[in-house]
């Protein structure tokens, strides 16, 4: 019976997302949309973002300069492994993992409340499609979660360049070294490639449980922490999908 009922979920997923392109909203009526979706999601994560991406970036640098023990290994490596965790696995999953919680849990708990509130159903009765006109501006809105993703790496990368040199670490030219070394170009695209598959299911995935809940306000708590969950689930094995696909 599980197995069915995830089955249907997914079924219904798949099923928003076909109804969501039918009947859109006009483009002027869009457009607005957009742009607060942008400013909701968008500009209002940076924050957050650089915080954790700076001091995790030099936590990294720390944590491998203190590993590395043996006087035969070279320090530029400590520029080297900040470099790697930053921008094949930390900014892309980490980051999104986080914003599972702080842009899912906003998403599903705005679309729920509408829900609770009979918004949704007097926008039907409008003859709005209220898929368009709900979901639709956020995943618009998150093909810019890239740019929100690159200052992540910049500023990673940053946080441990400060960490290591001015910790005493390393020194300047080893870990600028590091960075340098042994760089595959390929990687930041596979970084970006993973960010913009994690931004659709970081729009639809919260945007569905929202949307389908039932129930009065305490439902609308419970539909934000079991979207947290999935979302966080579906990002991980994704995440896993596409390392075996890009780079094996």
């Amino acid at each position: 019976m599980m197995l069915l009922r995830y089955l249907s979920q997914i079924g219904r997923y798949f099923l928003m997302l076909k109804d969501m392109f039918n009947r859109p909203v006009k483009w002027s009526v869009m457009k607005q949309l957009i742009l607060k979706e942008v400013d909701d999601l968008i500009i209002d994560s940076l924050g957050i973002v650089c915080f954790i991406s700076f001091f995790v970036g030099g936590v990294v640098a720390i944590q491998t300069a203190l590993n590395l023990t043996n006087p035969l290994i070279p320090r530029y490596l400590i520029g080297f492994a900040t470099r790697q965790s930053v921008i094949l696995e930390f900014a892309p999953t980490f980051i999104s993992i986080i914003m599972a919680g702080k842009m899912g849990s906003f998403i599903t708990s705005s679309i729920g409340t509408m829900r609770v509130t009979e918004q949704i159903d007097a926008l039907e009765v409008m003859g709005v499609n209220s898929l368009n006109y709900l979901v639709f501006p956020k995943i618009v809105a998150l093909l810019l979660y890239p740019f929100v993703i690159g200052i992540a790496m910049f500023l990673g990368i940053f946080g441990g360049y400060l960490a290591g040199v001015y910790g005493g670490f390393t020194t300047e030219t080893e870990f600028v070294n590091g960075i340098q070394v042994e760089f595959i170009p390929f990687h930041i695209t596979y970084a970006f490639i993973k960010t913009l598959v994690f931004a659709f299911i970081l729009a639809t995935i919260p945007s569905f449980h929202g949307y389908y809940m039932k129930g009065g306000a305490l439902e609308v708590g419970k539909a934000s922490t079991v979207s947290f969950v999935w979302t966080s689930v579906v990002i991980i094995l994704m995440n896993y999908i596409l390392t075996q696909i890009l780079l094996s």
